[in-house]
């Protein structure tokens, strides 16, 4: 199951796009002759972006210039997602052993005054924690895009669709027909697996 949220060792994607501005107009497109650009603003300079993004074994590497916004802080990805879960074990029942995600176990367990838990999504994990949950476990929209959600991109919609039908876990399609299906966890946090390619 793991190989359903891996993405494609063959798969290969390059994307370079530049923003800038140059006599008073801003303009957008491939600029392989300008390493980054800068947008004035008010009178201050900002960096727009410069990204690539590749897939080279079974790891999405985003490589970027230095994207910057305002602050200059540098967001380069999300790192983890945590999410809420009353009991570990019937929770990594569902992540590790229903969807196939696999434990970090690089990870600190025992230095969080909780139980909890991380597990790899390609190269970013969620880590589930142990926590009471303050939001209400019924009366949440059954569809989970209507909801807080957390997306994972995987290979094959379809493939999923077979482990949850098999499990007999409802879940919801796009409401938009793209590829993506809308489940919940035993502790009623929305997830949605979207299909790439």
């Amino acid at each position: 199951m793991a190989s359903l949220l891996s993405p494609s060792p063959a798969a290969s994607l390059q994307n370079k796009v530049n923003h800038y501005k140059a006599n008073g107009s801003c303009m957008s497109g491939p600029r392989a002759a300008i390493p980054r650009c800068t947008v004035r603003r008010g009178g201050r300079c900002h960096l727009v972006v410069k990204a690539q993004a590749t897939v080279e074994g079974a790891t999405l590497t985003r490589e970027a210039d230095a994207v910057t916004n305002r602050n200059d802080i540098g967001f380069l990805s999300i790192h983890h997602v945590g999410i809420l879960c009353e009991n570990l074990e019937r929770s990594l029942d569902f992540y590790q052993n229903l969807l196939g995600l696999e434990i970090n176990e690089a990870r600190p367990d025992d230095k969080l005054p909780y139980r909890g838990a991380w597990l790899w999504v390609g190269s970013e994990m969620i880590h589930l924690m142990e926590l009471p949950n303050p939001d209400p476990l019924t009366g949440r929209p059954e569809h989970g895009g209507r909801d807080r959600h957390t997306c994972i991109s995987i290979k094959d919609v379809s493939k999923l669709k077979a482990v949850l039908d098999k499990a007999g876990i409802p879940y919801t399609l796009s409401k938009s027909g793209r590829p993506a299906i809308f489940t919940r966890d035993p502790d009623a946090n929305a997830l949605e697996f979207v299909q790439l390619d």
